[in-house]
């Protein structure tokens, strides 16, 4: 026969018939040759096999001579005979022939002897990469399926070559959903074989070969999620049906392997097969199960001092890609969160993973939701790193550019209302009771329940609780989600001072005014009404939401107020000192919290010194601050601050607050301070204080060696609120406000400075304070008798002594000898009870709850304290 013939049924069943002949004999040689070495024989091996040849001549030439056949046989007509062999046997077992010897003198057996001679040769014919095609693996398959448990011979020879003939066919070939549930049913049938074939070497290899198998491009899947036990995406892949588990091994590869920097055409519609096959529901819960994990994997470097994100970020920047084409609110939500996450920073490693952050954000620029929206929203406001800025300003420019708006219309028009159906309302029904949600500040969101009968509880309803725990998780996570944006929607609304806006009137009552969220701090502001046309002279009108209407300095009703109403924010440099007063006493009487200072905000004139030094001013300068705690409040305010180096210190240290809109950029200057590494400085060689310098103004981007502007031709909002912000971080992070600073070992260098600022004159924000104190202590009975005002001090008179607190730095000395009195926090229910008009002024309240106790001091129980005072007495 030459190679290329095929064999054909007769054919192999001339081979078969040989085959269960010669291999009799040849077993039978083999065997008494066996049997005499057993017995001891001291016959030469050679002798004996050579007896062996000459007894059965015939047989052992025969079976050399089919040896021979077989192994010339190509590899198309060994797949042809195997598959016969296999047709044969169950031919064999259907027939049902008796299990007995027949006469040996002819030289063959019938039964399950000779049927293992047989099942053996084919299992040594398929134990190599054979041309198997689809059909002839999937009969195959099909015939291993069908095999008794019980027929350990015929399953043994068949498990054989299983996984060489697969395994050398997918190399090939794709992975298809009936080859994959044929695969499976093998090994399930395997492992419920027990004892029968798994309890023994051959049985486990069979078992571990299949079971890869089963998991068919598993091993080849990259990690995704991983811990040090697995990988999670992977365990989730495992879980799916056998053709999305294949899609979903080609999709992970792709994302893998994809080249660039944005997904190509080409690579888009080379997953889209993949895609459809998970299904756009499973992918996205898919990535909602993801997602946190990858967030909540701790920061740990490996040996090339790359993060856990490393692994993880090139796989996600693509699956981002996809996320965002599927516009799903949830999944925005998760993104955002990751994003956060990524660009959050360690204090050991730095950031976590900026590339991943960027892509997080670039795909929420390309969602068409506006969740997406609000979570680039949420971002900016929360992640002050200049690198993640810019990429998320670019995302919302996109965003806009799409809408044909401004990015920071797109902002106010996104806002979500997260349910509330009234402004700062949501009733929701659960059961037989009513959850009424409220926005009561800018930090305070509570819940109340009321009863069928109509009264109200704070207790969640154990009916609740039992039956509706679904809706009851959803409105608790309602208000976790409004506690995080009212924050940010306060400072976006502040930052319009900076970014100057003006709406007509019913597009700022529509996004302002009666926005359900947006509305909670909108009606707790001053806003700038003006109205006119060219024949109507123009009208300019202050006015807050007081009762359920608007209403002017007078209390009066706001009127004419039409389509051809500019709306502003109103901002006290635009007015006299008599109306700010007076407004500040409308607030005190409407019991009106503002969500940030703006009646009570602090004005910053040039003074004589500055109009004197022309382009810069020294109002904030020779202040020592925790550098630390400086770069916080930079980032926090919108400036931008690199913590300073022990190496970089010849570099140039400004802060800077970039003014887009007036072309301009602020820039107060700092200097580390010290020159011993450890001491002065962290163990990265980070000082922990900077010394501040001048402010200055520059035009946007210009170079450090270009002249500062003249302070005189800054516009009068932009010098006041750079001052005020300089302010802020002079008040917050000075040394002076830092009460134990006068035990701070080796840090005496500072004691001066230390005195003079906790001591010292007030600056424009501790004025403020002041007033405040000024009309709120009269009103608190339980300490106003033993409070007055002194200069700089807020005078309580105790049991034991009198006590003055700075209003500045809230620290506190002692009567008569001007001893000081370390407090480093004393919380009291009773000073954050009380109204206040403004929101955020966390030294007012430290102020007010150190009155509280000093007030009663003859009451305070911690030793501490009590020693500090008792000291010095006669």
């Amino acid at each position: 026969m030459s190679e290329d013939a095929t064999l054909s049924q007769e054919e192999c069943l001339a081979l078969i018939k040989e085959i269960e002949n010669s291999f009799f004999f040849a077993h039978k040689c083999q065997r008494k040759l066996v049997d005499q070495l057993r017995s001891g024989s001291t016959e030469d091996r050679n002798v004996l096999i050579k007896k062996i040849e000459n007894s059965f001549p015939s047989a052992y030439e025969d079976c050399q001579k089919l040896a021979d056949q077989l192994r010339s046989l190509s590899p198309k007509n060994n797949v042809i005979l195997s598959l016969e062999i296999k047709r044969w046997y169950r031919r064999q077992i259907e027939t049902d022939l008796p299990r007995v010897e027949t006469d040996e003198t002819k030289g063959r057996r019938q039964g399950v002897d000779s049927i293992s001679y047989v099942l053996h040769d084919m299992a040594r014919i398929t134990c190599q990469k054979l041309p198997f095609t689809y059909p002839q693996v999937m009969e195959w398959l099909s015939h291993i399926s069908s095999l008794p448990l019980s027929d350990k011979t015929a399953r043994h020879a068949s498990y054989v070559g299983i996984s060489v003939i697969l395994n050398h066919y997918l190399e090939a070939h794709p992975l298809t959903l009936a080859l994959q549930e044929s695969i499976e049913r093998i090994y399930t049938n395997l492992d419920a074989s027990g004892s029968v074939l798994v309890n023994d070497l051959d049985g486990y290899a069979w078992k571990a070969g299949l079971y890869v198998l089963t998991s068919i491009g598993l091993e080849t899947m990259p990690q995704v999620i991983r811990t040090s036990k697995s990988d999670l995406a992977a365990e989730y892949v495992r879980a799916c049906p056998i053709e999305v588990r294949a899609a979903w091994v080609h999709l992970l590869n792709q994302c893998n392997r994809a080249p660039g920097s944005k997904p190509s055409k080409t690579w888009l519609k080379a997953v889209s097969s993949e895609l459809e096959i998970i299904g756009k529901d499973s992918f996205v819960r898919a990535l909602l199960s993801w997602l946190p994990l990858v967030e909540q994997q701790p920061i740990v470097l490996n040996e090339k001092g790359r993060n856990s994100f490393y692994y993880n970020s090139y796989i996600f920047k693509w699956l981002m890609w996809l996320g965002a084409e599927q516009n799903n609110a949830e999944l925005a939500q998760a993104i955002g969160s990751l994003a956060n996450a990524a660009y959050s920073k360690n204090n050991e490693h730095g950031s976590r993973r900026i590339s991943l952050g960027n892509v997080c954000v670039m795909a929420l620029g390309r969602m068409q939701i506006p969740q997406a929206v609000e979570q680039l929203s949420l971002l900016k406001a929360k992640v002050k790193f200049t690198p993640a800025q810019k990429q998320i300003e670019k995302a919302l420019t996109q965003v806009a550019e799409r809408e044909g708006l401004t990015w920071i219309e797109i902002e106010e028009m996104s806002v979500p209302t997260y349910g509330l159906t009234e402004v700062g309302i949501l009733r929701e029904t659960l059961g037989d009771y009513t959850a009424e949600l409220r926005v009561r500040d800018t930090n305070r969101v509570v819940i109340s329940w009321i009863r069928p009968d109509g009264k109200s509880q704070k207790s969640v309803p154990k009916a609740v609780k039992d039956h509706s725990a679904e809706a009851l998780k959803n409105l608790k996570q309602t208000v976790k989600e409004l506690r995080r944006m009212l924050p940010v929607q306060r400072d976006r609304i502040e930052s319009i001072y900076l970014q100057p806006r003006t709406w007509d009137f019913a597009t700022w009552r529509s996004r302002y005014l009666d926005h359900p969220l947006v509305g909670t701090l909108a009606r707790r502001l001053l806003w700038q009404f003006e109205s006119g046309t060219e024949e109507k002279e123009t009208s300019h009108t202050v006015g807050i939401w007081q009762t359920d209407r608007l209403v002017n300095l007078e209390g009066q009703p706001i009127s004419e107020l039409d389509d051809t109403t500019r709306v502003s924010l109103w901002h006290p440099i635009t007015s006299d000192s008599e109306t700010i007063q007076a407004w500040r006493r409308q607030l005190w009487e409407y019991q009106i919290q503002q969500p940030f200072k703006q009646a009570h905000r602090e004005v910053y004139l040039l003074t004589p010194a500055e109009e004197a030094t022309r382009t810069y001013s020294n109002r904030f300068a020779a202040h020592i601050l925790k550098q630390h705690q400086f770069k916080a409040l930079c980032d926090r305010r919108g400036w931008r601050y690199s913590l300073q180096l022990m190496i970089d210190c010849n570099l140039d240290s400004s802060a800077v607050l970039m003014l887009p809109h007036w072309d301009l950029q602020a820039k107060f200057r700092v200097e580390g301070v010290g020159e011993e590494y450890g001491e002065d400085s962290t163990d990265a060689g980070t000082f922990w204080h900077v010394a501040t310098d001048h402010t200055s103004f520059q035009l946007l981007n210009s170079p450090a060696a270009i002249e500062p502007l003249g302070l005189s031709n800054i516009p009068a909002i932009v010098f006041t609120e750079a001052m005020r912000d300089i302010d802020l971080f002079v008040g917050v992070a000075s040394v002076g406000n830092d009460p134990n600073w006068i035990d701070s070992g080796n840090r005496h260098q500072h004691q001066t400075y230390w005195h003079s600022y906790s001591f010292g004159d007030l600056s424009a924000t501790a004025k403020t304070r002041r007033q405040a104190l000024e009309n709120l202590v009269p009103k608190l009975k339980k300490i106003r008798d033993r409070c007055s005002f002194q200069d700089r001090f807020l005078i309580v008179k105790g049991d034991i002594r009198t006590y003055k607190i700075h209003l500045g730095s809230s620290n506190i000395l002692m009567e008569p000898n001007d001893q000081y009195l370390c407090i480093v926090r004393s919380h009291n229910a009773h000073a954050e009870s009380f109204f206040l008009p403004f929101e955020g002024d966390k030294t007012l309240s430290l102020i007010l709850s150190k009155a509280f106790l000093l007030a009663d001091d003859a009451n305070i129980k911690d030793e501490t304290i009590v020693q500090q005072i008792q000291r010095g007495l006669a």
